[in-house]
């Protein structure tokens, strides 16, 4: 069995997810480095704390109060990066430590990057807070164990907090119902029929059959309209007969703009004392006509870097190591308003101005331009600050999910008004009119990763605590707004929906197993219109530390295997190519595993040769695979803050050896299919166990 090996780092300061109760005493706590139990506690710096555990009962006591805390402060708070997750975090109040005075929380959950937690004690304290008291905070029962914590503190509820208390139990009940109407919704087989829903540039033609001599309406459904919850829609046309086909006009004056009904999907319903009935499905765009009469641009190969860009140095490895694909981070919510002022750019959408800054978006010209110059196919991974980190706080209001929990890192684009659809999709149409320019006076953005690791949505596309159906139907309304958008410039534009190795199985509650998501995305694509999504999967190893990924324990070689990691990939390679997941039944979509690699734990020479094996273990498998289209290594460079990992290809950029130096796993890499090949790969084969690189396949069936 693996052992795992955990380090704890905690930081005093007022968390920045925490701010929205400066008004109000936080109170830090301190550890105390020499009370502590099967562990040990190196004081690093004035504010970090470096903890190992080294037995089964590891606990830790904060410092003795100074000052009574007060009845408000009742929350406590911090983030923590623990890619395995924690079976047990406990809380004792009080010495000497007693079942009777504590709190556990179990399944802590994983978290394979900083996530916020907070644990409300309003019933556990009592008459605890006083000066000289203090908490015992025991971590698992396992020798061995890493986690990061840091921003530990006391505090009271936020305005937030207590809203989402009072408003709980009514949230509850309505996304309770919700919930079975959408599954009723995407299982039932309605008679009436949307057949298609063409895009022309002024008139939008929906064809359909509605199977009966009722009088029936063609409804349309905005983006920020929930179908199965409405009984009014923006517009209703009478259907005039069985089989039908109508004309509209493709913009309409709304909510005080020209709204682009490219955006809207379509449904076929009865009108009833009580609003509207649904007699069909809704259906979106199938045909989409395009500015541009681009060329469809694919990769030459599979070799990728994930997180490019040219403001990292080091350019020089897209033509040393071969690179055909690129991934770029794009946190548009960092560079985008809603006034003018010096130095942003104008950007007009139906109508209304939204403004860009020059300094932001001239660095990703710089990217994109090189990639262009060179036949790279980019991606933009699009992603969603916290309300508070935006420069504007009005585009943070507009585009943060109204229910996305502190805890999330990102946020759901918030689709459930007008004014804020159309904030979303003004920066989607600056980018992709930008990006998809037949000169590419600005490079070229071919496709467009939806967010992060939506199966961890809690943690990487926050919407608060939904259920998996409640999420999707979310996630499936921003995939189908940026690739109606995309496809109005390049008419071969892809949506990816961004993945876990969590495949058929997590333990943290909050997550959801991807293999899930992907039956929910599939049905809506049978019930609304397929479109031509693709998949960004991450298959770390089993864990992020350990880069012997042939030794992982939780995958199998069937379609529900907990995990897919390095070592099973054939089972994704498979499950791409099932019928039912062909885009209309007939061609392959576009799999790209997107952000993934192999770590050291240290610079030591053997930590060295054995991320180096990982990854030519996994380039020999997928030799085989050519249900993989692309293979974007992440990160680039070794980063500080991904909690302690060295999952580079080159050190960290500030290493005191050799700065932003290349690793065994970079000349790996790039002799990856090359002459060079196998007199790089070779000596991997001591490390990995093997004799023959045939060894790394599996050459079985895999099962359902």
């Amino acid at each position: 069995m693996k052992k795992l090996f955990f380090i704890l780092l905690l930081f005093v300061t007022v968390p920045g997810w925490a701010q929205q109760t400066e008004n109000y005493t936080n109170f830090s706590l301190e550890l105390e480095t020499d009370s502590v139990h099967d562990m040990h506690a190196i004081q690093l710096s004035q504010q970090e704390v470096e903890i190992k555990t080294i037995g089964k009962d590891p606990w830790i006591y904060t410092k003795f109060l100074k000052t009574s805390i007060g009845s408000a402060s009742v929350i406590l708070s911090f983030e923590y990066f623990c890619p395995k997750g924690l079976d047990i975090f406990q809380i004792y109040f009080g010495v000497p430590a007693s079942e009777k005075r504590t709190k556990m929380v179990r399944n802590f959950g994983l978290a394979e990057g900083w996530v916020g937690y907070t644990i409300d004690l309003s019933t556990d304290l009592r008459t605890w807070g006083k000066v000289g008291d203090r908490l015992r905070i025991d971590f698992g029962n396992k020798a061995g164990v890493e986690i990061h914590i840091r921003n530990l503190l006391l505090r009271p509820m936020s305005e937030r907090e207590i809203s989402v208390a009072a408003k709980r139990e009514e949230k509850v009940m309505k996304e309770a119902k919700m919930e079975i109407r959408l599954k009723d919704y995407l299982s039932k087989n309605f008679a009436a029929k949307i057949l298609g829903v063409k895009v022309e540039d002024t008139e939008i033609i929906v064809t359909g059959n509605k199977a009966s001599n009722e009088a029936y309406y063609l409804c349309e459904v905005a983006p920020y309209q929930d179908v199965t919850e409405e009984v009014h829609f923006e517009d209703s046309i009478l259907i005039k007969s069985n089989l039908f086909q109508e004309k509209i006009k493709r913009y309409v004056k709304r909510n005080g703009i020209l709204y682009d009904r490219l955006l809207s999907k379509w449904v076929i319903a009865q009108k009833t004392d009580n609003g509207y009935h649904l007699m069909s499905h809704a259906h979106y765009p199938d045909e989409i006509k395009s500015l541009y009469d681009l060329p469809k641009e694919v990769a030459k190969g599979r070799k990728g870097i994930g997180g490019f860009s040219t403001n990292r140095g080091h350019t020089s490895d897209l033509d040393d190591l071969g690179i055909t694909s690129a991934t770029v981070n794009i946190w548009f919510t960092k560079f985008m308003f809603t006034s003018p002022a010096p130095g942003r750019i104008e950007h007009m959408y139906n109508g209304k101005s939204y403004y860009f800054r020059e300094k932001e978006v001239a660095q990703f010209d710089s990217t994109f331009l090189l990639t262009a110059r060179k036949g790279i196919v980019t991606a933009g991974i699009l992603l969603i600050d916290k309300a508070e980190k935006c420069p504007d706080p009005l585009i943070g209001k507009l585009l943060q999910h109204p229910d996305m929990d502190p805890a999330g890192i990102y946020s759901m684009p918030n689709m459930t008004n007008p004014e804020s659809v159309d904030c979303y999709a003004a920066a989607l149409d600056f980018l992709a009119s930008r990006y998809s320019r037949p000169d590419k006076k600005y490079g070229r953005l071919n496709h467009w990763i939806m967010h992060n690791e939506v199966d961890a949505g809690w943690e990487w596309t926050n919407m608060g605590e939904k259920t998996a159906s409640i999420f999707m139907d979310t996630y499936i309304k921003s995939m189908r707004l940026c690739y109606a958008i995309a496809r109005k410039y390049n008419p071969h534009a892809e949506v990816f929906i961004t993945l876990t190795h969590y495949w058929g199985w997590t333990s943290h509650p909050r997550f959801y197993p991807s293999k899930d998501l992907m039956e929910i995305l599939i049905q809506y694509g049978k019930s609304e219109g397929d479109f031509e999504w693709a998949m960004a999967h991450h298959p770390y190893p089993q864990s992020l530390d350990e880069p012997k990924t042939w030794l992982d324990k939780q995958v199998d070689y069937t379609f529900n295997s907990p995990k897919i990691t390095f070592k099973n990939l054939e089972v994704l390679n498979a499950w791409i190519k099932l019928p039912e997941v062909l885009y209309k039944g007939k061609t392959k979509r576009t799999l790209w595993l997107s952000e993934n690699g192999t770590n050291s734990k240290t610079y030591s020479e053997q930590d060295l040769k054995e991320q180096a094996a990982g990854f030519a273990y996994t380039w020999k498998k997928m030799a085989v695979l050519d249900g993989i289209d692309g293979f974007q290594w992440h990160n680039w460079y070794d980063n500080r803050g991904e909690g302690g990992l060295r999952i580079g290809l080159r050190r960290f950029p500030d290493d005191e050896q050799s700065p932003g130096g290349v690793k065994p796993v970079w000349h790996a890499f790039k002799a990856a299919d090359t002459k060079d090949e196998n007199h790089v790969f070779d000596p991997y084969k001591s490390v990995i166990g093997i004799t023959d690189w045939k060894e790394v396949l599996f050459t079985g069936t895999i099962r359902k």
